[in-house]
C-alpha cells in the first residue's frame, strides 16, 4: 500500500471532496447553527410528544377518531416542514427578491379567496380545507411578510431617508392585516401587526421617523379601544367580544372564557413543582377546551411540573436569543432583519399565547410555537427557522 498517496489523501481531503459532488451539502450543513438546530430539534420532538398526550382524549370522545389522529397529522406536517426546511437553507437570500413579491401577491390573493370559499372554524373564516387537512393561509402571511419587507429595505437602502419608501412596507403589512381582521382573526392579525412594526423599529433609520410611527401606533390603539367601547358588537361576534374581559376567570365560571382560562389555572396548579406524570393529565378529558392547540402549555405544567413549564420558558428565551445573535452579525440589512423578524415572529407568539393563558390579557386563539397542533403552523415554523439558517450560512460564507 502506497502510504503517501493516502496521506496525501487525508492531507487535502476537504479540497478532494470539493471536486466530488457532496461538496455542497457538507458546507451547507457545516454552517449551519447548531445550537439553534438542537433546539429546534428538541422543541419539535417535545411538542409532537405533547401533542399526542393532550389530544389522544379528545380524538377519541370528541371526533371518535383513533388517539393517533392528531398526532400523525402534526407528523405528516413535520415532515413536510423537514423538507421546506431542507430546499429553504440551500436557496441563497439573493433570490429573495422575486421570490418574496411573488409569494405576497400569492398569499393576498388567498386571503381574499377565503371569503367566498373558506370554512368558518371557532367563528373564524381562516382555513381553506382539502380533503382531512386544512390549510390556514394567514401563517403563511408572516414569513412572506418578513421576506417582502427584508428584500424591499436591502433594495431601497440607499432610500431609507425617505419616510414615503419607508412607509410602503407597512401599507402592505396594513393590507393584510385588515384581511385577517375581517375573517375575522383578531388574534393573527395582532401577530402580523406586531412583526411588522417591530421590523421598522429595527431598521437603521432617523429617530424621527420612529416617533412618528410610534405616535401613529399610540393613535390607532386608542381609536381601536374606543370602538371597542362603543360600537364593539358591531365589529367582533359575541364570542370575540367576550375574550376582552379577562380578569377574575374562575369567578365567571360559566363564562366560556372564565371557564377556559380557569381550567388552565386548575391543571397548572395540579401538577406542582414536578407534574401528575406523562399521559395522567385530567383537565385533557374534555375539560380544558383546545388542550392540544391553544392550552397546551398548562397540559404541559399539569405533567411534569412546573420546573418543565419554566424550562419551556427558558428555552424559548435561548432560542429568541440565537436568532438576535444571527441578526446581529449578519452580512447585509436583508439577512438581519429576516433574522430580526423570525425572533419578533416567536416571541410574539409565545408572549400573546402565555398572556392570554395566564389570564393576564384576553385570549386570541394564538399557538404556542413548537408545542400547539397545527400543520400551518409547524410548516411556517420550520420554513421561518430554515429562512434565518439560510441567513446564519451567509454570514459564515462571508
Amino acid at each position: 500500500m502506497n502510504f503517501k498517496v493516502l496521506f496525501n489523501f487525508i492531507k487535502n481531503y476537504d479540497r478532494i471532496i470539493d471536486k466530488m459532488g457532496s461538496v455542497k451539502m457538507n458546507k451547507v450543513w457545516s454552517k449551519l447553527d447548531k445550537p439553534l438546530l438542537i433546539i429546534m430539534i428538541l422543541f419539535f420532538s417535545f411538542g409532537l410528544m405533547m401533542v399526542f398526550s393532550s389530544s389522544s382524549i379528545v380524538s377519541v370522545v370528541g371526533f371518535n377518531k383513533s388517539p393517533y389522529n392528531f398526532l400523525m397529522k402534526q407528523a405528516l406536517f413535520m415532515l413536510i416542514g423537514y423538507i421546506a426546511f431542507m430546499i429553504i437553507i440551500y436557496v441563497p437570500t439573493r433570490h429573495y427578491s422575486k421570490i418574496a413579491k411573488g409569494l405576497l401577491i400569492l398569499i393576498i390573493i388567498a386571503l381574499i379567496g377565503l371569503f367566498p370559499y373558506g370554512k368558518i372554524t371557532n367563528s373564524a373564516k381562516s382555513w381553506y380545507y382539502i380533503g382531512p387537512f386544512s390549510l390556514q393561509p394567514s401563517e403563511f402571511a408572516k414569513s412572506i411578510l418578513i421576506m417582502f419587507m427584508a428584500t424591499f429595505y436591502q433594495n431601497n437602502i440607499k432610500k431609507l431617508d425617505n419616510f414615503k419608501v419607508l412607509l410602503f412596507p407597512l401599507v402592505i403589512a396594513f393590507s393584510i392585516f385588515v384581511l385577517v381582521f375581517l375573517q375575522p382573526d383578531l388574534g393573527t392579525a395582532i401577530i402580523i401587526a406586531l412583526i411588522s412594526i417591530l421590523i421598522y423599529f429595527s431598521l437603521p433609520i432617523k429617530k424621527s421617523y420612529k416617533a412618528k410611527i410610534f405616535l401613529l401606533i399610540l393613535s390607532l390603539l386608542g381609536i381601536s379601544i374606543l370602538s371597542i367601547i362603543t360600537v364593539g358588537d358591531k365589529i367582533f361576534t359575541k364570542t370575540q367580544l367576550e375574550r376582552f374581559n379577562f380578569k377574575s376567570p374562575c369567578e365567571r365560571y360559566t363564562e366560556s372564557t372564565g371557564y377556559q382560562v380557569c381550567n388552565g389555572y386548575i391543571a397548572m396548579n395540579s401538577g406542582g413543582l414536578f407534574g401528575v406524570g406523562l399521559g395522567n393529565s385530567t383537565q385533557k378529558y374534555l375539560y380544558l377546551p383546545e388542550a392540544h392547540t391553544d392550552f397546551i402549555f398548562p397540559i404541559v405544567v399539569e405533567e411534569l411540573g412546573v420546573i418543565a413549564g419554566v424550562a419551556v420558558v427558558l428555552f424559548y428565551v435561548l432560542l429568541i436569543a440565537r436568532i438576535l445573535v444571527i441578526a446581529k452579525s449578519s452580512v447585509n440589512l436583508k439577512n438581519s432583519i429576516i433574522a430580526y423578524g423570525v425572533a419578533a415572529y416567536i416571541f410574539c407568539h409565545v408572549a400573546v399565547n402565555l398572556i392570554g393563558i395566564l389570564g393576564i390579557g384576553p385570549m386570541t386563539g394564538v399557538p404556542l410555537p413548537f408545542l400547539s397542533y397545527g400543520g400551518s403552523f409547524c410548516l411556517n415554523l420550520f420554513i421561518s427557522l430554515g429562512l434565518v439558517q439560510r441567513c446564519q450560512i451567509e454570514n459564515r460564507s462571508k
